[in-house]
């Protein structure tokens, strides 16, 4: 579900559930934390970079599995996920993610937990959760640390979709690159911070912590409160319908 692969100081993450376009279920997010947890700890890494397999960097959360539980089931479903996302914030080593494709729901707020972002310019980024006929569970202060809160709100709603070059302009993106050359940009990124001296990476990243990372876990536990109680909607019910899982 998750491939590792080393490139000198730079360890490379890759989403690999081509099949349910690397959305995110209970064991898929369990490998992912092992993962940045082990190349977190691995001294001879100095940058982690988290991309999908193709076709896409994230399709967000595995509504298929979703579909079949209660809404509290979903709350702990997705709490376990917000839990793993927001270490990414914690880690003491930068991630850059690599986006391509598309970054919708949770896999844009997957992407923009990272401490940088490279976008190929045609990647189409997308909430739909209000859509759907629910608040996004999580990962909102990460959203709005990127952009602020009103661009944080606006893109919340979801009422269109975005493409890599508008991601950029937003600060949702702090780089853009040609389609299919996200990763390559995102390994130039790294390999220049992986040049720097580490502690003093270590530090800046520390530094700002409180500032990115503020309020965070309170707020998720906010918006999960509310995602319980939007679920109940009809609307939020047709969506559910359409993916449950028939017993």
């Amino acid at each position: 579900m998750v491939t590792v692969e080393t490139r000198g100081s730079v360890a490379v993450l890759t989403l690999d559930r081509a099949a349910r376009r690397n959305a995110l279920g209970t064991e898929s997010m369990r490998v992912l934390s092992a993962a940045l947890r082990d190349a977190d700890a691995d001294p001879a890494v100095r940058v982690i970079v988290l991309t999908g397999a193709p076709p896409a960097f994230c399709a967000g959360s595995d509504l298929k599995e979703l579909g079949g539980l209660s809404i509290p089931a979903m709350c702990d479903h997705e709490a376990e996920t917000a839990a793993v996302v927001r270490g990414i914030g914690f880690l003491s080593k930068p991630v850059v993610a690599a986006v391509e494709g598309y970054a919708l729901g949770g896999g844009f707020i997957l992407a923009v937990s990272c401490d940088v972002v490279v976008s190929a310019e045609n990647v189409r980024w997308h909430l739909a959760e209000v859509t759907n006929g629910w608040l996004p569970v999580w990962g909102l202060q990460a959203l709005t640390a990127r952009v602020g809160p009103v661009r944080a709100r606006l893109l919340t709603w979801g009422a269109e979709p975005i493409d890599g070059r508008e991601a950029l302009r937003l600060g949702v993106a702090d780089y853009d690159a040609p389609a299919g050359g996200a990763l390559d940009r995102a390994m130039a990124v790294a390999d220049g911070l992986a040049r720097l001296p580490a502690e003093a990476v270590v530090s800046a990243k520390r530094f700002f912590e409180p500032f990115v990372m503020a309020d965070a876990e309170r707020l998720d536990s906010v918006a999960s409160r509310m995602f319980a109680r939007d679920c109940e909607s009809s609307a939020a019910q047709a969506t559910l319908s359409r993916f449950t899982v028939t017993k």
